[in-house]
């Protein structure tokens, strides 16, 4: 069993293969976290924590208990506010009186087999895992009979457990919800790093290391998405784990929208971590009988380093987060026309560039943005998702003859925006995002559809669906180029205004869940300006996310090895684009963009027609990679082999199959330094008692990742070479 209760300590013991949580119900019903971190074996060892010292008078602890119970003290499984624990909490509510005072004490708990789906919030699911198993527990804030169901899904063979909260309103006055974080986890000691993924537009979740210091450290947004500037993930490392060694806790938030993880170091020397959607600018009326759902938080612990947390996550997601049929399927290898035409193209432009895919074994064509509307630059026809016919003629034709060529067809969308200079605008200006009586905010040219409104949902879902059915559109990019402002709604009183930033993700929410039960073959890749909304939450929709607008080379290296921190490599949309960069103006070898960009979805960000014989042989050379490595990178294991907290000299990562019969090693001469003496590369997770050929080699696994073998590199900046290994 993944999920024990032993009722004569009142104590609960969740387990999986390699990871241990053990909390317990104390005397005055509170839940007391005992441990989260290696696994234990029965429940020797886990008793109650002494006391901590200090001055009782300002641990405060209700009347009636002993001065021992002050929950500011306690290390819990949930926290309230104003009622004696002064550090970051789980919950505050606010009551019909105006009082903000939350506590919740034990009712009752049910353990069951399997896992539910949240309802209107991206959900992981059991599949066909009999091991999963999940634990209610009920508590109830006494002096309001609130309720919350703390929700905790363990998932054996990923070492991970799956926590959300439900708030229910038991009351006969309505409630409003200031802040519900999704977990909390209270850890012994405060010695650990905290990892986190941050930067900007094309610039996006580079990793950066910090040690926890007194106070509260944090990651947010308050951007209406989770943001280019902080991926909703972290982890806790020990000040000694390294990528292959030590203790790592990673939690991962599944939710796009305005997000905060926080970790406090608080008086007695221990942290606590809180993650949930930002309770800035929220609020949520709970009326008499109605409930509230947080999103769902992925909890891991790892005693192999960064490496083995990454490693939990990434076979976490891929078999309990994307969606069914395509985790570990092969996508369609493609080429995107935005780099290549941008706005200027036309239906005799676009069959070129299918023409010349078809020749090069490219599968898919996918038309980005400027097919609809009157849309030739950035300043108009969002929202007017018809097609521009006066430009590429009838889409139907146009997709026949592209796919008589061999090759599929894509379309880009950015559904949520909205140009002034639309039709769609004209007739419905109350559709935008605004505050009454004041100005505006413009971004890219353009303004924001109300998402918390059906109607616009709906609007949306039967435009972009006649589009999908006109033609044979297999392929769908949904795009995000702004974030949102003004944030208010005119369908919602004066009182319900915090709730309409979540209101606006559990609309973009629906509408993808109303687009796949319409068309259930659809790849959609999620986008927002590159890699401004990759997380989680939309990868419980979409299969990928594209990982950034930079798709300079070497930029890349850092950027996609920072995002398989948290989130798997098949999930990383990653292109071959044209030198020099469109971004950094930067050259890097063709054979290089290639490698580099092997190591995510896989595809191209050029005018095929311009390639010189060279480069279409070295696309040829590509795609046949693509289809020969596909199963070990999409699949694999990833072991990071290099510093990814730094812009090295040389890069090197590498993929090792399940069965550890094959792996993949690319190495990256990222600039040339003189006289830098041998690159040796040292593998790992390969079986030790394996022979393995490399290079015309015949090495032991031991061998190898105890010596490693040289990286023979061509001199110059950008010389990049993959390295097939094979099990004899």
């Amino acid at each position: 069993m993944s999920v024990q209760f032993i009722e004569n300590k009142n104590l609960f013991i969740l387990s999986c293969a390699k990871l241990s949580c053990a909390f317990y119900v104390d005397a005055n019903k509170r839940l007391v976290h005992l441990h989260f971190g290696g696994k234990v074996l029965g429940e020797e060892g886990l008793v109650p924590q002494e006391i901590r010292k200090g001055h009782s008078s300002f641990s405060p602890w209700a009347d009636g208990e002993k001065p021992e119970d002050s929950a500011d003290a306690l290390p819990l499984e949930f926290s309230g506010f104003n009622t004696g624990d002064f550090r970051i909490n789980s919950a505050t509510v606010l009551t019909e009186n105006g009082s903000a005072a939350t506590d919740a004490l034990y009712v009752s708990h049910h353990i069951y087999k399997g896992k539910k789906r949240l309802a209107g919030l991206p959900s992981a699911f059991a599949g066909d895992h009999d091991s999963v198993e999940t634990l209610e527990i009920t508590m109830r804030d006494t002096a309001c009979e609130l309720e919350f169901i703390l929700s905790y899904s363990v998932f054996e063979e990923c070492n991970t457990i799956v926590r959300s909260v439900k708030a229910v309103n038991n009351t006969a006055s309505p409630l409003v919800i200031r802040r519900l974080m999704s977990a909390q986890l209270d850890l012994p000691h405060t010695g650990f790093d905290f990892v986190q993924l941050s930067g900007s537009w094309s610039r996006e979740r580079h990793p950066e290391r910090t040690p926890l210091h007194s106070g509260i450290q944090s990651i947010r947004s308050v951007r209406g998405a989770s943001g280019h500037q902080n991926s909703p993930a972290i982890a806790l490392a020990a000040h000694d784990a390294t990528e292959y060694s030590g203790d790592v806790y990673g939690a991962v938030l599944a939710y796009s929208g305005n997000f905060l993880i926080e970790a406090e170091c608080e008086q007695y020397g221990t942290a606590r971590l809180c993650a949930g959607i930002n309770p800035e600018n929220f609020s949520w009326m709970l009326a008499p009988g109605e409930s509230f759902e947080t999103p769902e938080v992925y909890l891991t612990y790892s005693g192999e380093g960064l490496g083995g947390m990454s490693r939990n996550l990434h076979d976490f997601m891929r078999s309990h987060l994307i969606r069914d049929g395509w985790a570990d399927r092969k996508r369609p290898l493609l080429v995107n026309s935005w780099e290549a035409a941008y706005f200027d193209f036309d239906s005799v432009k676009l069959l070129g560039i299918a023409e010349s895919a078809a020749k090069l074994g490219i599968e898919m064509l996918v038309l980005d943005d400027g097919w609809f509307g009157a849309r030739n630059d950035d300043t108009t026809s969002l929202g007017d998702w018809f097609v521009n016919t006066d430009k590429i003629g009838d889409l139907g034709e146009l997709v026949k003859k592209i796919n008589a060529l061999g090759v599929k067809f894509g379309l880009w969308f950015e559904p949520e925006m909205i140009s002034e200079k639309s039709k769609l605008y004209q007739e419905h200006p109350e559709w935008v995002l605004h505050e009454p009586g004041r100005r505006r905010s413009i971004g890219r040219q353009q303004m924001l559809l109300d998402m918390s409104r059906p109607d616009v949902v709906q609007y949306l879902f039967e435009t972009i669906s006649n589009i999908l059915h006109s033609a044979n559109i297999e392929y769908v990019k949904w795009d995000m180029n702004r974030n949102l402002t003004e944030v208010y709604s005119d369908m919602l009183p004066p009182e319900r205004q915090g709730e309409v930033a979540h209101r606006f993700m559990l609309g973009v929410y629906r509408l993808h869940e109303m687009l796949l039960k319409e068309f259930p073959g659809l790849l959609i890749e999620g986008c927002s300006g590159g890699g401004g909304r990759f997380d989680a939450g939309m990868l419980g929709y979409v299969p990928q996310i594209w990982c950034s607008d930079d798709t300079d080379a070497m930029e890349r290296i850092l950027i996609q090895l920072g995002t398989s921190y948290f989130y798997p490599v098949s999930t990383i949309g990653a292109h071959v684009s044209v030198c020099p960069n469109h971004i950094t103006g930067r050259s890097t070898p063709f054979a290089t963009r290639g490698n580099i960009a092997l190591s995510g979805t896989f595809g191209y960000e050029l005018d095929l027609t311009k390639l010189t014989e060279e480069d279409q042989a070295l696309v040829r050379k590509q795609v046949a990679d693509y289809h020969r490595y596909h199963h070990i990178i999409a699949g694999g294991d990833l072991y990071r082999l290099s510093d990814s907290f730094k812009v090295n000299p040389f890069d090197a990562w590498m993929y090792v199959s399940k069965d550890r019969k094959e792996a993949l090693v690319t190495a990256v001469c990222r600039f040339c330094q003189p006289n830098s003496g041998v690159r040796f590369v040292r593998p790992r997770g390969l079986d030790p008692e394996t022979v393995y050929e490399v290079d015309g080699m015949q090495v032991s696994g031991a061998t190898l990742m105890s010596v490693g073998f040289q990286a023979k590199l061509e001199p110059g900046d950008g010389a990049s070479r993959i390295y097939y290994l094979k099990a004899l």
